[in-house]
């Protein structure tokens, strides 16, 4: 039973927030694009690393507010595949804040029921990286509440590539055993297999595209975009996106009404 009181405290400023969300239609899966790190700082007069350093804070905020809401998964896009043309010492910024906060907050990730996942090209990370991925994962497996997802060296088409090579490969050690591939087979060889396809995604700093992100899993995702920079993202512009999604009507290609009659809700994909 989700406890509102622990996600906004009487009092506080989400608390009004929090009483107009419909806890029978929540997402199941929330996916988000953080952007405007570089901006916070440039208008701080900061080095760009320290707009990463302060969307640390977010992440934190963000992960808390989505176990405690009993989210599926949560999604953040942290690095991709582009990302390795920045500066060597942006990359290895970026590398370090990852393993400190891994550090941090493994306690965290554990007192709140929380499996940690990566999702992306992890052989292309420094094998110390790797070890400390690796190693918070196995530490999270057996948690059951949310999953978070970090995507790193991750691109979608990248992503969708990977999915027909291992889908060939398969093909390669014997027979197909299961006919022609359709959509289901497919999905099974994403990095997000078995999870919910993301219900809701979320872009800050005001840019109108999805940057190569998660491709496949979004097509029937709702986009919420805020001019917030990342690292000013809070649980607050969370509960805004969440009641923001909640008033739309997912019709999933159908008329008005037709998805309602047939069952379809806001946290299920039409079949």
């Amino acid at each position: 039973m989700i406890d509102l009181s622990q996600l906004a405290p009487p009092g506080s400023p989400e608390e009004h927030l929090a009483r107009q969300l419909d806890l029978e239609r929540l997402p199941a899966h929330v996916a988000i694009i953080m952007d405007g790190n570089g901006r916070w700082a440039k208008a701080r007069g900061l080095p760009r690393v320290e707009g990463h350093r302060a969307g640390v804070a977010a992440v934190r905020d963000t992960v808390e507010a989505a176990a405690r809401l009993e989210l599926s998964a949560l999604t953040l896009y942290a690095f991709s595949v582009e990302n390795w043309k920045r500066p060597q010492t942006e990359i290895e910024t970026l590398m370090s804040l990852l393993r400190e906060y891994l550090r941090k907050e493994l306690h965290t990730l554990q007192k709140n029921n929380i499996a940690f996942n990566v999702i992306g090209r992890t052989e292309e990370l420094s094998g110390m990286v790797r070890s400390e991925l690796e190693e918070a994962m196995a530490e999270t497996s057996r948690n059951d509440g949310l999953i978070f997802n970090i995507a790193l060296s991750y691109g979608g088409r990248a992503e969708i590539v990977d999915a027909c090579n291992r889908i060939v490969e398969d093909c390669r050690k014997g027979p197909w055993p299961t006919g022609p591939v359709d959509e289901l087979t497919f999905a099974s060889y994403l990095y997000t297999a078995g999870q919910p396809d993301p219900d809701l995604l979320i872009r800050t700093s005001g840019e109108m595209r999805i940057s190569n992100f998660l491709l496949w899993q979004i097509a029937y995702a709702e986009i919420w975009v805020t001019e917030t920079l990342w690292p000013d993202f809070r649980r607050r512009e969370l509960l805004q996106a969440i009641i923001d999604y909640q008033k739309r009507d997912r019709r999933y290609g159908r008329v008005d009404g037709e998805a309602k009659r047939r069952g379809l809700s806001s946290g299920k994909a039409l079949a």
